[in-house]
């Protein structure tokens, strides 16, 4: 079948391990919103959202009952999150979010990574300089929205920037971090369907490498991804 089949089939495995991954992490945040909340959604205003971003990602509906589940059960290990920071090669920041049952084993695996890819890990709080963090919400289109009008409703609930995405036709919406609820709670007491929503760390400072140079750190990238405790990658190549 030759080189083609080949390739095909290995862009296949990426992306179904790459799916494998996404509903690794929202099975693991619903372990974690069910813990400290409720196993009802109707209750638990985390626990809503993430099943909303369970179907954006088109998770199968009996895997997200097993999560609900699991969380539920005296068997399942604790979670904690925990967040590590370092330099990659080149000087790029890069700041992983974990969800583990073993931080020992997690910070001993994420600092072999970082020290055999030519980076080193350093310490909580080094980075929070450069990344920002946000929550987004992706809403539908209705297009009967003024964006700019839309953006200045917002702001008493804590949103700073809304726009179109015109590849998936979902308007964006960018907060503070602290925002979080009182968006959801907006957007839901006012009709808007939200597809997803999650927490994100935007760089504020950005380093420009050569193609050669963003290889070397995306090779240590797909590493920290690759780990099964990794929820989150982030980074600030330009």
């Amino acid at each position: 079948m030759g080189r083609a089949y080949e390739y095909r089939k290995a862009r296949m495995f990426k992306r179904w391990d790459k799916m494998a991954k996404t509903f690794t992490r929202i099975g693991k945040d619903i372990v974690l919103a069910v813990k400290s909340g409720t196993a009802d959604p109707n209750t638990n205003a985390r626990l809503r959202v993430l099943l909303q971003n369970a179907r954006a990602a088109n998770m199968p509906k009996d895997t997200v009952e097993r999560a609900i589940k699991r969380a539920t059960s005296k068997d399942q290990e604790d979670y904690k999150e925990m967040v590590y920071e370092g330099y990659g090669p080149h000087g790029v920041a890069i700041l992983v979010e974990s969800t583990t049952d073993n931080p020992t084993r997690t910070v001993a695996n994420v600092r072999s990574y970082f020290n055999k890819l030519g980076g080193s890990l350093g310490t909580m709080g080094m980075l929070d300089f450069i990344f920002d963090r946000k929550c987004i919400f992706k809403i539908k289109n209705t297009g009967s929205k003024d964006l700019e009008e839309f953006e200045f409703e917002l702001i008493d609930v804590g949103g700073e920037e809304v726009f179109l995405d015109e590849e998936t036709n979902l308007i964006n919406i960018y907060g503070e971090f602290t925002a979080f609820g009182a968006l959801q709670h907006y957007l839901e007491e006012n009709g808007y369907e939200i597809v997803e929503a999650d927490f994100e760390r935007i760089p504020n400072d950005t380093k420009s490498l050569s193609d050669e140079e963003v290889a070397e750190v995306e090779k240590l990238i797909e590493k920290i991804e690759d780990d099964d405790d990794v929820q989150r990658v982030y980074h600030n190549m330009g």
